[in-house]
C-alpha cells in the first residue's frame, strides 16, 4: 500500500512499523524470485561443467581455467589464472551481496528482533556443529581432518530454487525462515574462512586494509553516493587483504556492513525536494540544476543499501554463481576417488553432514531453543516446516566448493571433496522435495 494523500493533499507517510514490512516484504520477494529462476541456471551450470570435465575434452577443462590473465601498470605486472580471477576477484561481489543483505537484515529485517531473529540464529548454529561432529566421525586419523568445514555450508540459490519447485502453496513464513538461517549461515561460514582458513597474517596488508576502510568512511562522511566512487577505496581494502593472507573475498562483507541504510544528508527531505520541482517542471525550460536535483532526490528515496544490491544481485546470481560453478563443479568422476586412502571417508564425511547433519543440528538446536523458552515460532510456522528447512539446508554445493578449495588446494582430497559435495547436495535436495510433496499433500487435505 502506498502513502495516501488526506483531504490537504498532503501526503501523509505511513506508520513507521507497517512501512518497514512492506520494504522488508518487498525486498525478501523480489530475492525469493532472484533466487529461484538463478538456481536453475546453476543447475545447467554444473550439468555443463562435469561433461565437459568427463568427456574427452576433459584436459581442456584445468588448461582453460588455468589460462593466465595479466593487468599492468608500467613495468607493474599482476598475473593470475582466470580459476583465480574468479574465485578470488569476482566472488567478492558475492560477498558483498551477503554484507549487504546481512546489513539490511540487522536493521530492519528478522535479525532487528531479538525474539524472532534468536530461533534461525541457533537453528544455523546447528546446523555448523553436527555436519562439522559428523564429518570429525569419520576423518578424525586423516589428513583431510582440514576439511571438516565443507558441510556446514548452505547454497542459498539451490535452496530457494528447490523451494520455488514446490510451488507457492508453500507459507512465506518457510521462505522467510530459511533465507534468513541461510543468510546467518553465511556469516558463520565467513568466520570459518577468516578463522581457519586464512593464512599466516602479514601486517602491512592489514594496514593497507584499514587505509582502505578509513578512505570508505571519508567518502560516506562527505556525502558521496555514487557507488563508482567506492572502487577504489574497494580495491585497496581487497589488495590489503590479499597482502595479508585473509582470503580477499571477504572484501566484500566489509564494504557490505559498511554500506548505509539511509541516503545521504540532503537540505530538503527527498520527498518535499520531489514536490518542489514538480512545480517547477510545469514550466517551459527547466535548469540543468533542476534536472539534477530532481534525479538525487529520486535516488535518496531508496536506501543505498536497498539501491546498490537491487543493481548487483542479478548480475551475481545469472553471471558470476553460474561461472563459479563452470569453473569449480567439474569434477572427474573415477575410481581413484573411491580407492585413494582417506578419500572415501572424505566422500562419506561430507555426504552425511550435508544430508543428516544438516537437518538434525538445524531441528535439534531448535527443538533445545524452544524447549528452554530461549525463542518462539514464527507466526504460521511448524515443526514440518523446520524439518523442510533442514532438509534444504543440506545443498551446501557451491559455499561447499568454496570450502573445499581453500581446504584442499589441489589433488586427490579436493576432486574427493568436490564429489562429497555433489553428492550431498543431489541427495539433500531430493529429500526436501519429497519432504515438501508430502507436507503439501497434508496442507491440500487439513483445507479441505
Amino acid at each position: 500500500m502506498k502513502n495516501m494523500p488526506n483531504e490537504n493533499n498532503e501526503i501523509k507517510p505511513l506508520p513507521p512499523t507497517q512501512a518497514m514490512a512492506e520494504k522488508a516484504y518487498g525486498a525478501m520477494q523480489r530475492f525469493v524470485e532472484i533466487e529461484a529462476v538463478s538456481g536453475f541456471v546453476l543447475l545447467l551450470s554444473t550439468a555443463i561443467a562435469l561433461i565437459w570435465a568427463n568427456s574427452q575434452l576433459a584436459a581442456t577443462y584445468d588448461r582453460f581455467w588455468h589460462t593466465s590473465l595479466s593487468f599492468g601498470i608500467g613495468k607493474f605486472t599482476f598475473s593470475k589464472s582466470l580459476h583465480f580471477w574468479i574465485n578470488d576477484g569476482l566472488m567478492t561481489f558475492f560477498f558483498l551481496i551477503v554484507g549487504m543483505e546481512i546489513r539490511r537484515e540487522i536493521h530492519d529485517g528478522s535479525l532487528s528482533n531479538r525474539k524472532y531473529a534468536l530461533l534461525p540464529i541457533i537453528a544455523a548454529i546447528g546446523g555448523v556443529v553436527v555436519p562439522a561432529f559428523i564429518f570429525f566421525v569419520f576423518n578424525q586419523n586423516s589428513t583431510a581432518i582440514n576439511g571438516w568445514a565443507i558441510p556446514t555450508a548452505t547454497d542459498i540459490a539451490f535452496a530457494v530454487g528447490v523451494l520455488a519447485l514446490l510451488g507457492s502453496a508453500i507459507p512465506s513464513s518457510t521462505r522467510l525462515f530459511l533465507l534468513t538461517l541461510a543468510i546467518i549461515d553465511d556469516i558463520l561460514a565467513v568466520l570459518i574462512i577468516a578463522i581457519f582458513y586464512s593464512e599466516g597474517l602479514n601486517y602491512l596488508g592489514f594496514l593497507i586494509s584499514v587505509c582502505g576502510v578509513l578512505f570508505v568512511w571519508s567518502l560516506q562522511k562527505i556525502g558521496v553516493g555514487s557507488a563508482f566512487g567506492y572502487l577504489i577505496p574497494g580495491g585497496i581494502i581487497w589488495i590489503g587483504m590479499l597482502v595479508t593472507g585473509i582470503h580477499p573475498t571477504l572484501t566484500g562483507i566489509v564494504l557490505g556492513l559498511m554500506t548505509p541504510v539511509r541516503g545521504i544528508r540532503m537540505r530538503e527531505t527527498p520527498l518535499s525536494t520531489i514536490f518542489y520541482i514538480s512545480n517547477k517542471l510545469k514550466e517551459e525550460d527547466v535548469s540543468v540544476k533542476t534536472q539534477r536535483k530532481l534525479r538525487l532526490a529520486q535516488r535518496e528515496l531508496i536506501p543505498p543499501v536497498i539501491r546498490v544490491e537491487k543493481s548487483l544481485h542479478p548480475w551475481v546470481a545469472f553471471f558470476i554463481i553460474p561461472l563459479f560453478a563452470l569453473a569449480n563443479a567439474g569434477v572427474a568422476i573415477n575410481y581413484k576417488s573411491f580407492i585413494e586412502p582417506g578419500s572415501i571417508w572424505l566422500i562419506t564425511g561430507i555426504s552425511l553432514g550435508l544430508i543428516f547433519g544438516k537437518p538434525l543440528g538445524i531441528v535439534g538446536f531448535s527443538w533445545i531453543s524452544l524447549r528452554f523458552s530461549w525463542c518462539e515460532f514464527p507466526h504460521n510456522f511448524t515443526w514440518k516446516d523446520i524439518w523442510l528447512v533442514g532438509l534444504l539446508a543440506g545443498i551446501g554445493f557451491t559455499m561447499s566448493i568454496f570450502i573445499a578449495m581453500l581446504a584442499f588446494k589441489e589433488g586427490i582430497y579436493l576432486n574427493s571433496a568436490k564429489l562429497g559435495v555433489l553428492f550431498g547436495s543431489l541427495i539433500s535436495a531430493v529429500f526436501g522435495l519429497m519432504w515438501g510433496k508430502l507436507y503439501l499433500r497434508k496442507l491440500k487435505k487439513f483445507y479441505k
